[in-house]
């Protein structure tokens, strides 16, 4: 007896329902575009790289790899088109040619393979795992209804500055499908990759003069690559806000481009003056952000917490030093400076605060402690 499995690729050019010939498949998936060749043995050429693959599965499950590392299965027949049309739609068409008893295929619906349904299955859990939604919520919500909105969105004016107000996390699974009237500026908590059974995709370390200063100008002077970009909440938490989320996901899309290997792209996030944080030290956390579920391709990507290790330089170079001053005298005259003297807290000065995280990430050398003092005296004039 045949089976939904035995339908291959040969099996349809065999039977004149496919035509090899360049370029006829493709995937598009999170905005990147795959082309490839389908060959006369029923394989598929990757035009990008000349690497060939014995099935649609495999190959879905490679590039969408390259843009998404967590990505376990690619649901190659439901994934890959031939001349635009999906390939699960041919082979609903060669299995009722053969009277396999299989109901007609609408638009949005086709009989899967038996590898094809377990991997769909595996995205539906990984779905119901990344949204947070247990076995016991499922049971009481109703059908068709998305989780409910966040207790307390964020109510802001177009053009008001918000970082003066106290943002209020939400979690991911709280979301729901992409509204665009809410808030862009409402903050989501970050989730470990081991909440949702699956490993960090890459490793980060960052050195204590890149976090005492990021200094992009000399970036590509001193032949260095491209990881990611930054920007402060100064008066919220760490945390991503949507407009970050989405700001970030193109990011790691553009950044990945046309390399055939995966590339990482990093979102780091300071904090210098939220009231939440544990002492005067700036809090500054990376994020990842991960794709949503291919059954929700709308939904906003899910933000990950990132690990990083930390690595103490022995000194601080001549450049970082140099930055920081041309920095104090492009700041001092500015309307909207901080004044150093006022307080902070009732321990600390601004200009307290700004020595205790400056301190925190230089090298353990006594001899520093003047090159601090001079900046912090800048700032204070300038002040």
């Amino acid at each position: 007896a045949l089976t939904r499995r035995a339908v291959t690729l040969r099996v349809l050019l065999k039977d004149a329902l496919l035509e090899p010939g360049a370029g006829v498949l493709s995937i598009y998936y999170l905005g990147k575009k795959f082309l490839g060749d389908l060959q006369p043995d029923g394989r598929i050429l990757w035009q990008e790289t000349g690497q060939v693959f014995n099935s649609p599965s495999a190959w879905a499950t490679h590039c969408k790899k390259l843009v998404n590392p967590a990505k376990k299965s690619g649901c190659g027949w439901a994934s890959v088109k031939y001349k635009g049309q999906k390939l699960d739609k041919y082979k609903a068409t060669w299995l009722r040619l053969h009277q396999l008893h299989t109901p007609a295929a609408t638009a949005d619906e086709s009989p899967a393979s038996e590898g094809e349904e377990e991997e769909l299955l595996m995205e539906e859990e990984e779905e119901e795992v990344l949204a947070g939604v247990s076995a016991e919520d499922k049971s009481r919500r109703a059908p068709g209804k998305s989780p409910s909105e966040p207790a307390h969105p964020e109510a802001t004016t177009l053009g008001k500055r918000v970082d003066s107000k106290i943002r209020v996390p939400v979690r991911y699974c709280m979301l729901g499908s992409r509204d665009s009237a809410r808030n862009p500026h409402t903050l989501v908590e970050v989730t470990s990759f081991a909440a949702i059974n699956k490993f960090q995709p890459f490793n980060v370390a960052v050195s204590s003069n890149v976090l005492f200063l990021l200094i992009y100008q000399s970036l590509f002077l001193r032949g260095l690559s491209l990881v990611g970009w930054y920007h402060s909440h100064p008066h919220s938490p760490a945390l991503p806000s949507l407009q970050d989320i989405d700001t970030q996901m193109d990011y790691q899309l553009r950044l990945q481009g046309s390399s055939n290997g995966f590339q990482p792209c990093l979102a780091l996030l300071c904090s210098p003056y939220y009231s939440g944080n544990p002492g005067p030290e700036s809090k500054i956390s990376p994020f990842w952000v991960m794709p949503p579920p291919e059954q929700r391709p709308s939904d906003y990507g899910i933000p990950m917490d990132v690990e990083m290790a930390y690595v103490q330089d022995s000194f601080l170079t001549n450049d970082i030093l140099h930055e920081m001053m041309l920095l104090v005298e492009f700041y001092k005259g500015a309307p909207d400076l901080v004044r150093l003297q006022e307080p902070w807290s009732q321990e600390h000065t601004y200009l307290d605060k700004l020595k205790i995280s400056l301190a925190s990430r230089t090298p353990k050398d006594q001899s520093l402690c003047h090159v601090l003092e001079q900046v912090c005296s800048v700032l204070k004039q300038g002040s």
